[in-house]
């Protein structure tokens, strides 16, 4: 991840139902529920604003119907937004024309959903090309470079089946390669596991991780599952109502979460895997120096799992140090206990 902005949402607003058409003008952009309730209106996407970073993972998720793969139909103009900015690379999207939006999804972005969307009379290989033979791409090019993405996803062996002849999980493989073969710069994936066996789930996260290890690409993710949510993201929106009710990274959502909603969302997280020695640690004291002669030391970057054992052998607060070696806090048992077990 670095520090340019690909995605930047601002003010987002998606209604649904009669009269929505003028709606937020009447009402200044800032309608309440009364008012939306009394016009018949459901507000699918509410205000929303939020930055999507390069090579960032962001994973956006909640419960049904809380408004998260709206959301992302209308990042991809999919969906066309009441209200607000979508901006991919500087440029709105919202403002720009259809034929150009059309180049913008067919050479910069790429899409899986829930259902692969498959073309059944065509094999493997065809299905994968699909998007090159559209941009008219020579078909030697185009099935070269589709034979390249079938070993990426691991499915040498299959380029002449027909998706009647694979399993899910290998169905979601070619969805997968096929979104990638444009070579595209921002991935949006809606719930793309979520059809599939809890073991060829797992085995499709690990095949997710291992190709943006290669490829850095800025993706999209929505989830409704909490556990692949912090498995894949660098940050996590956890959408509610149509709103963006926290983004952070799994950490923060843990120790900082912006309400009962949120806290209650994450209450099942695995907190010794997640949270870090830097939230929980006491600032440093002068006399803290002490802390470090002779004794092993904790990193600021170490996660509680890794920490707990010695943190509670030993008979006073441990040095934590950050990645210079200089000291900059101390954990205790008290301190373990309290972010275990609140």
């Amino acid at each position: 991840m670095n520090d340019s902005v690909k995605i930047s949402c601002k003010n987002l607003w998606q209604l649904f139902g009669k009269g929505a058409s003028g709606f937020l003008d009447e009402h200044q952009h800032a309608p309440s529920d009364a008012a939306l309730a009394s016009a018949g209106l459901i507000a699918a996407v509410r205000d929303v604003s939020f930055d999507v970073y390069g090579g960032e993972i962001l994973v956006i998720m909640g419960l049904s119907g809380s408004g998260k793969s709206t959301l992302v139909r209308c990042l991809t103009r999919l969906i066309e937004p009441d209200a607000g900015q979508v901006l991919f690379d500087g440029v709105d999207l919202l403002q720009t024309s259809r034929r150009r939006l059309t180049q913008i999804r067919r050479r910069k972005m790429g899409m899986v959903f829930q259902n692969f969307g498959l073309l059944p009379h065509r094999t493997v290989l065809d299905n994968i090309a699909f998007p090159l033979e559209i941009q008219d791409v020579p078909k030697v090019a185009r099935l070269a470079k589709a034979r390249e993405l079938v070993a990426t996803v691991g499915l040498e062996g299959r380029e002449h089946n027909f998706p009647r002849e694979l399993s899910g999980g290998q169905q979601q493989r070619v969805g997968i390669a096929r979104s990638l073969i444009g070579e595209c710069d921002v991935w949006f994936l809606d719930e793309p596991f979520s059809a599939l066996d809890p073991l060829i789930r797992r085995e499709m996260q690990d095949e997710f991780v291992s190709l943006q290890s290669r490829l850095n690409k800025t993706i999209v993710f929505v989830t409704h599952d909490f556990d692949e949510a912090v498995r894949l993201g660098d940050r996590i929106a956890i959408m509610k109502d149509g709103r963006l009710a926290q983004i952070g990274t799994a950490e923060e959502l843990l120790m900082t979460p912006a309400d009962d909603y949120v806290k209650k969302f994450v209450q099942h997280a695995p907190r010794a895997k997640l949270i870090t020695a830097q939230k929980i640690m006491v600032p440093a004291r002068p006399d803290d120096i002490r802390l470090l002669e002779g004794q092993s030391v904790i990193r600021n970057t170490d996660v509680l799992e890794k920490i707990a054992r010695r943190v509670i052998e030993a008979d006073h607060a441990l040095a934590v140090v950050d990645a210079a070696g200089v000291l900059v806090g101390r954990v205790g048992r008290e301190n373990l206990a309290r972010a275990l077990f609140q």
